[in-house]
């Protein structure tokens, strides 16, 4: 046995038993009935391919990424396609946070952590850090033609307290369905908020489309989390009757594309935004384990191809970005690399917790985590057509 070193993710041991843990190593899921295929890689726990029927019984791939997964590594532009993201999603204001949380930041000691800013010149932490769990290589721990688990040992990385364990399990099924679930659990008290950051474009760039901004979406919310010039939220709420967020009822994601220019930045046209579901959603986990019921959340769908996806979860809020900053080559199926994903040619919907919670708290929202308080995340996509 030997050790190969990675840039982020230190040394890996490869072995007899161990040769399926290297990072960009693709890990094959099919149903038994041909509805769905998909691919993963260790590198960040990462869905690389994901294959459905469009309403002519062909087949697409419906997420971006690329034709050589190395590029998860090296890419300057960092797009995070497709990959579990922690040890906390999406932004923290100035890269700090305390325990117990407040509202100001509080002078340096001991419950006063620092986390690597990479985002809005400095002022953001961004997914989990500049080295986040989709920065690192995961270990597969089990698989069949039907399932993957991966697993990661968060060492105290990029400035967080305690060490997590965490394990991500993605299985295909019958009808068009794939689940990922993750379980983590805590040496101390840590926050600990993630999402799957799937960017989706369910045309996959065939019959001529570029862009998402045909695609229908439904997200049952009626408040969205309200933000400052940072992309992160103010402690406030906005109502989204008769604004350009209001998704309640079935809207194309272009329908009131004029009204959201500089919506999410002074210079950015489009949505990159949490929406609160109106249902309850909860993260508990019983003495066996078992996570909180899942419920409906966003659908997205396209009259062209036919391909409509519903998600159900069980957390309390969906980021809704639509690519704004996209430049990266796409994949040979997608008519790449000579063309690039470009601006709102893909749609992510994260399903997560409350955005800067642990700075807010305000809200109210708990997200520290510990040996006894274990956290748990879970989220389906059901495929189907529509006539």
């Amino acid at each position: 046995m030997y050790c190969k070193a990675f840039v982020a993710f230190g040394c890996i041991a490869i072995g007899l038993v161990e040769a399926a843990n290297w990072p960009f190593d693709v890990t094959t899921l099919a149903s038994p009935d041909g509805s769905i295929r998909a691919k993963f890689v260790s590198f960040g726990a990462t869905l690389t391919e994901l294959w459905v029927k469009d309403r002519k019984g062909r087949l697409r791939d419906v997420v971006l990424g690329y034709d050589d997964n190395s590029n998860l590594l090296t890419d300057p532009a960092h797009p995070v396609f497709n990959p579990v993201v922690g040890r906390y999603a999406n932004r923290i204001k100035n890269g700090t946070f305390s325990i117990p949380i407040t509202k100001l930041p509080q002078p340096d000691g001991p419950n006063v952590y620092h986390i690597p800013t990479n985002d809005h010149d400095g002022q953001v932490t961004l997914h989990g850090g500049i080295y986040g769990w989709d920065r690192r290589n995961w270990t597969i721990v089990s698989r069949s033609p039907t399932s993957v688990t991966f697993k990661h040992v968060d060492n105290a990385d990029e400035g967080f307290p305690g060490v997590v364990t965490v394990f991500a399990t993605h299985t295909v099924s019958n009808g068009g369905t794939l689940h990922t679930e993750v379980h983590a659990t805590a040496t101390q008290k840590t926050p600990i908020m993630l999402t799957q950051h799937i960017y989706w474009n369910l045309d996959a760039f065939q019959d001529g489309t570029t862009t998402i901004l045909n695609h229908t979406l439904k997200i049952p919310a009626s408040r969205v989390v309200t933000l400052d010039g940072n992309s992160v939220p103010n402690g406030k709420f906005t109502p989204v009757s008769g604004t350009p967020f209001d998704f309640n009822t079935a809207q194309q994601i272009g329908a009131r594309w004029d009204q959201t220019l500089g919506l999410c930045s002074d210079v950015c046209q489009g949505y990159d935004h949490g929406w609160v579901y109106d249902r309850p959603f909860g993260q508990a986990v019983d003495s066996a384990g078992v996570t909180s019921k899942e419920r409906p959340g966003a659908s997205l769908w396209s009259d062209k191809s036919g391909i409509k996806v519903d998600i159900s979860t069980n957390q309390p809020l969906s980021q809704i970005y639509t690519a704004f900053w996209l430049d990266t080559p796409r994949k040979a199926v997608h008519g790449g690399p000579s063309l690039n994903y470009s601006r709102w040619s893909a749609v992510a919907i994260e399903q997560e917790g409350y955005l800067d919670a642990i700075n807010t708290p305000e809200w109210g929202v708990d997200q520290i985590y510990d040996p006894a308080r274990p956290f748990a995340w879970s989220s389906t996509y059901h495929f189907s057509t529509i006539p």
